[in-house]
């Protein structure tokens, strides 16, 4: 199992990943957990990285064997990389409207294979409201949004798009690109990409400087990552799934869009899995992961694992409910 991995941040929360965990870390600025991760914070040598309970670094140690973690098949399509970062995201105020790159402008201004798709799997909510944003609601004029950041309207910013309710359950799957904020109160588990890339268009009142805020790119490079299209009623039913009312057996997740990105189930009970490096999250009761060789797991609620491809086909067994994410599969690709 894995230690919490609590990088600070510029936001506040962490109260309902301490809750989750049963732990009494709740630190101010720790809204984000990242699972099993080999990423790190933009700019940063290790920030960002997971240890394994053995105090080495997972990078380090998929990087030395990434046969017997990632799959021969998932290293031939992504090389060493897991193809995936996940985290537990406890939004303790209203985040920024932002948006991420897309694979395309990363390659050529971030030296990086991957770009920043993500999806939002929402375990838990507070306040009177919860809600999140995504996409504009009607198309936007690139001048519109430049001077929207050149005067830091935040009004303007946060009016121009959808709000969407939500409740635990729901699924929002959230394209590179799509400007988009979560609201105070949301608690995810969030899939992307793996990269620390974020435009974030209302960095007043979050962030000390626009050049922190643009990945250190020139403003109207960095406006060419926005999705200025507006989001209408079919878009966003193709990008939301209401799953909570799904509670038997294995419960698939994200929109059929995101799985050129990344893959995630919701498992009840007990269940097989198929050899794969995946990240499993305990949201409820307990129970064990079997392998094939060595001893069973214990898992508990707020329990985080990291399972190797090379653990071959596992069982997890028990009164649990867990989120099986893995990477995409290697035949997806792009």
């Amino acid at each position: 199992m894995l230690p919490a991995n609590q990088p600070r941040q510029f936001y506040r929360g962490g109260a309902s990943i301490a809750a989750l965990r049963g732990g009494g870390d709740d630190r101010e600025f720790g809204p984000e957990d990242w699972v099993a991760s080999t990423t790190t914070r933009f700019g940063q040598d290790e920030s960002g990285l997971s240890r394994l309970p053995d105090g080495q670094l997972l990078r380090d140690v998929v990087s030395a064997d990434p046969q017997s973690w990632l799959g021969a098949d998932h290293v031939s399509a992504y090389g060493e990389s897991t193809a995936l970062l996940v985290k537990l995201l406890d939004a303790g105020q209203r985040l920024p409207v932002h948006c991420h790159p897309d694979d395309a402008f990363a390659k050529q201004h971030l030296g990086s294979r991957f770009g920043k798709t993500e999806a939002w799997i929402v375990v838990g909510t507070s306040g009177a409201n919860p809600v999140v944003y995504l996409g504009f609601r009607n198309d936007v004029t690139p001048e519109a949004v430049a001077e929207w950041v050149r005067t830091q309207d935040s009004s303007a910013m946060l009016g121009s798009l959808n709000e969407i309710p939500v409740k635990p359950g729901d699924t929002v799957h959230v394209p590179a690109g799509t400007p988009h904020a979560i609201g105070a109160g949301v608690f995810i588990v969030e899939l992307q990409q793996p990269t620390d890339f974020s435009i974030t268009l209302e960095w007043q009142g979050f962030l000390t400087d626009a050049e922190g805020a643009l990945l250190g790119l020139e403003t109207a490079t960095a406006l060419e990552t926005v999705n200025h299209s507006g989001f209408d009623d079919a878009l966003l039913a193709s990008l939301i799934k209401r799953t909570g009312g799904l509670g038997e057996g294995r419960v698939p997740l994200l929109a059929e869009d995101a799985a050129p990105f990344f893959r995630a189930e919701r498992l009840h009970g007990s269940a097989e899995l198929d050899p794969s490096f995946g990240v499993l999250i305990v949201l409820d009761g307990s129970g064990e992961l079997h392998c094939a060789n060595g001893s069973p797991l214990p898992l508990r609620r707020g329990a985080t694992a990291v399972v190797p491809h090379a653990a071959g086909q596992t069982r997890l067994e028990g009164d649990l409910t867990t989120v099986l994410c893995r990477p995409p599969s290697a035949g997806s690709h792009t």
